[in-house]
C-alpha cells in the first residue's frame, strides 16, 4: 500500500512539474495587422505563415513576419452547415 502510495505522489509530481511548459502556444507576430472592423474567430500556424478565420466568414493568410494579409479566401460556411444547425 505504501508502495501504492508513493507511485500515485510520483504521476502527480511529473504531471504537475511536466504539463505546464507543454502548453506553450506560438506567438503573433506583433506586425499582423488585420483590417479594419474584423474580428478573428479562429488562428493557425504553420512553417512560415499564420491563417485567420474572421467573424464574417474570410480565411486570411499572413506571412510569418507580418504585415498585412497575403492571400484573402471567402468562406462559405451556411452551405455547410447541417440542415437546422
Amino acid at each position: 500500500m505504501i508502495t501504492l502510495i508513493g507511485g500515485v505522489i510520483a504521476m502527480v509530481f511529473v504531471l504537475v512539474t511536466r504539463l505546464p511548459g507543454a502548453t506553450t502556444l506560438p506567438h503573433l507576430p506583433a506586425s499582423l495587422a488585420l483590417p479594419a472592423g474584423t474580428k478573428a474567430q479562429a488562428v493557425t500556424f504553420g512553417p512560415g505563415w499564420v491563417g485567420v478565420v474572421t467573424a464574417d466568414g474570410r480565411f486570411l493568410l499572413f506571412r510569418d513576419s507580418g504585415g498585412p494579409p497575403v492571400q484573402e479566401v471567402p468562406l462559405n460556411l451556411a452551405a455547410n452547415l447541417p440542415a437546422g444547425g
